[in-house]
């Protein structure tokens, strides 16, 4: 075998593959071309779909790659230095070692060292291998890193809860303060928000059908999302814990749903997204309890959860049977959960010496021994080619010519970790509307080691960088009546800091008032007002403060949304104003709350009196003469422990004792309630027959009529009366 030979043999079997899949997708697209147009058409760029899952494993301090088709390990990256338990991430021509404090990247074809870089945040990064990337997203800094062509480093602007990505490339982020859902497309370095759930609802991400949908984990729901934000609610079916974690991607009709405080997964049919049909009802397995699970995730028709305190994979199927259990081998931490864009999942041992590799079809699990394959690989060479009869080759062997005419190594050695790391976040970020512009200004982030050599500011629809001695600019050209946020990032050597955004505010006309406030005001018997409102459009302007007042109170100067009054009497009319200031202007005073608010103080409690009662057509119906001394009041009766219907109330009223049985005299009570206390009377007599008697015997002066006032009566519903007219019957027979 000559020299040019065994440089083939040896070259990577990460990039032979490539070459293969290529190969095949170009025919496969020529064969297309052919059938519908006649002739071949050649793609402007092909997209490879990464194969296998790459590990670093701490003993050999060397990142290996593992082909799940075989489930062999058949390229070998030597990356020493490498803190324990680091990621491994791959695209189209690098691969990644990722730690907390730097990125190291290698050549996949040459399996040599490239370059370090630190990272944005000192986090362990959750992981996306998609196309135009692969992604490090840095959840709680709110930053996401492109390691791709071209590489960027987009802040999110807050935290972030998982992320997922669809299959063209598009990045898809929740953030987890203020309820934004975001997309970052391929290639793009700014994010667009287009959905965002509800105010103080908790959620999370997930795919169906190459979709992203939100989980509402507080309203139990999903929802696509669109460009014109979220879609109708699917209700889930169950009540969720806040703790519940939601799978990246549906196994078929079913979108898995961990719950670990219930210790539960729930199986959801979301084919109720696109069809016009009920919900299946949600399949519910149960978790063993007292573990700490990691997952869900899923394949296109398994789901693997990682039970963290036993040391175990679980895989599942769309309807809940629990496919495989394999004990995960490992040393320290607990495993971790990587998708392949092969469909596979692959579950690494904490340092890196096994990975049990999940078939995305059948749920099927395979351990790969990656200790042993390490100690039987040169670094940088595929593994042996198995031979016929089951024994190991050993690696070929080059002649002593050769080795005494080999060029000295030109590989690469890892430059060390740069002192310096990317600035934090700039501080006192604050933005003043005025007419199509928006002024902002800050306070200088810290260098952290490397001098600050710009300032980056974002908003929606466009950014600006300045220099690193800015503390504030101008953004002109916003249109009036939009809500703006701004978001400034200071850069050093070591790359772009964390993002820090100022409230948002809406540019507008300079020198308008701000609108009037939604006011709310209540009082109560000892002449206290509570009022409260919400701060209005301020139309660009600047709050200085509100001005309330109260009927026989004054004016009050105020930086809160709440007061109260005291001492009020009558009838309290209660208005609020925002004054408001542009830059240095002078201030303005806006309209009147809510066009003033009007509220009756009771000075004393209610009081009520009964002037009659009667009989009606379903029972007795009573009347009374109520006054709320200028409250809202409710009335009340009550007889023998029937009640009626609680009313409002003022002046004469009736109340209806409904269904009532009585013989002779009775005793009545009526009840009046306001905010300033509660009244009360009585009344004892025979009711009058003021009303309709009801069905049953002709009235008359005996016990069952409903006769003159003074004479017993007896009221009995229909079914009693309807046993006594057949008893009279029988009695005449």
């Amino acid at each position: 075998m000559n020299t040019d030979e065994r440089d083939t043999k040896r070259f990577s079997v990460v990039a032979r593959t490539r070459m293969a899949v290529a190969l095949v997708v170009a025919g496969c697209l020529a064969l297309v071309g052919l059938a519908v147009t006649g002739q071949a058409a050649t793609p402007e760029r092909l997209e490879f779909v990464q194969v296998g899952h790459w590990v670093y494993n701490d003993a050999a301090q060397s990142a290996f790659h593992v082909d799940g088709s075989t489930s062999r390990v058949d390229a070998r990256a030597d990356v020493p230095g490498a803190a324990s338990g680091s990621q491994v991430v791959q695209g189209d021509d690098s691969g990644y070692v990722v730690e907390r404090n730097r990125i190291t990247e290698f050549d996949k074809a040459t399996l040599s060292v490239e370059e370090s870089t630190p990272p944005p945040a000192p986090e362990t990064p959750f992981v996306l291998e998609i196309a135009g990337g692969p992604y490090l997203v840095y959840r709680n800094a709110g930053q996401i890193v492109r390691l791709g062509d071209p590489s960027a480093t987009v802040p999110a602007g807050g935290p972030l809860s998982r992320p997922v990505a669809t299959s063209d490339g598009t990045v898809w982020v929740h953030r987890v303060d203020n309820g934004s859902i975001c997309e970052l497309p391929k290639d793009a370095a700014v994010l667009t928000c287009t959905a965002q759930l509800p105010p103080g609802h908790g959620g999370g991400l997930t795919l169906v059908g190459d979709r992203p949908v939100v989980l509402d984990m507080t309203g139990d729901s999903l929802h696509r999302v669109g460009p014109g934000g979220l879609g109708e609610a699917l209700p889930l079916g169950i009540k969720l814990s806040p703790s519940a974690q939601v799978a990246n991607s549906a196994a078929g009709d079913r979108l898995a749903i961990a719950d670990p405080e219930r210790n539960q997964l729930h199986l959801i049919d979301v084919s109720g997204l696109d069809q016009d049909r009920p919900s299946a009802k949600p399949i519910s397995v149960e978790l063993a309890k007292g573990s700490r699970f990691n997952g869900p995730l899923s394949s296109s028709n398994v789901v693997a959860m990682v039970d963290e305190t036993r040391g175990e994979v679980l895989t599942y199927d769309a309807a809940g049977t629990l496919k495989s259990t394999a004990k995960v081998p490992s040393q320290g931490t607990a495993p971790r959960l990587a998708k392949g864009e092969d469909n596979r999942i692959y579950v690494d041992s904490s340092d890196g010496s096994h990975v049990l590799v999940v078939n995305g079809e059948d749920g099927s699990v395979v351990d790969v021994d990656v200790d042993k394959a390490a100690s039987s690989q040169t670094a940088g060479a595929p593994s042996a080619e198995p031979d016929p009869s089951g024994e190991q080759q050993p690696p070929p062997q080059q002649n002593p010519r050769q080795q005494q005419q080999a060029p000295p190594s030109t590989k690469k050695t890892i430059p060390p970790v740069a002192k310096a790391t990317p600035p934090g976040a700039p501080k006192k970020v604050s933005a003043t509307a005025g007419d199509g512009s928006v002024k902002v200004s800050w306070s200088p982030a810290a260098d952290n080691g490397a001098r600050i050599t710009g300032y980056r500011v974002t908003w929606t629809g466009g950014s600006t960088r300045l220099a690193g001695s800015s503390r504030g600019t101008t953004i002109s050209g916003l249109t009036n009546g939009t809500a703006y946020v701004v978001t400034v990032v200071a850069e050093n050597s070591a790359g772009l800091g964390v993002g820090a955004s100022a409230k948002a505010v809406v540019p507008g006309p300079a020198n308008r008032p701000a609108t009037a406030p939604v006011v709310t005001a209540n009082a109560t018997s000892a002449g206290k007002v509570s009022v409260s409102w919400k701060q209005p459009d301020l139309r660009g302007g600047t709050l200085v403060h509100y001005l309330v007042s109260a009927t026989g109170q004054g004016q009050r100067t105020l930086s809160a949304t709440s007061t109260e009054f005291t001492g009020v009497t009558g009838t309290a009319t209660v208005s609020v104003r925002a004054v408001t200031k542009f830059d240095s202007g002078s201030t303005l005073t806006g309209a009147t709350g809510s066009k003033k608010v009007t509220v009756p103080v009771p000075s004393e409690p209610p009081t009520i009196t009964i002037s009659g009662v009667r009989v009606g057509t379903t029972g007795l119906i009573v009347s009374v003469n109520a006054n709320g001394k200028g409250a809202s009041a409710t009335c009340q009766a009550e007889f023998n422990g029937a009640l009626s219907t609680p009313k409002s109330c003022s002046g004469a009223t009736s109340l209806n004792l409904n269904n009532v049985a009585y013989i002779g005299a009775i005793t009545v009570t009526a009840t009046i309630k306001t905010t300033g206390g509660t009244g009360k009377d009585s009344w004892t007599g025979v009711p009058s027959a003021g009303g309709s008697a009801p069905a049953g015997p002709e009235p008359g002066p005996g016990p069952l009529g409903g006769g003159a006032p003074g004479g017993s009566l007896l009221w009995l519903g229909p079914i009693a009366i309807l046993g006594l007219r057949r008893r009279k019957e029988k009695e005449l027979l």
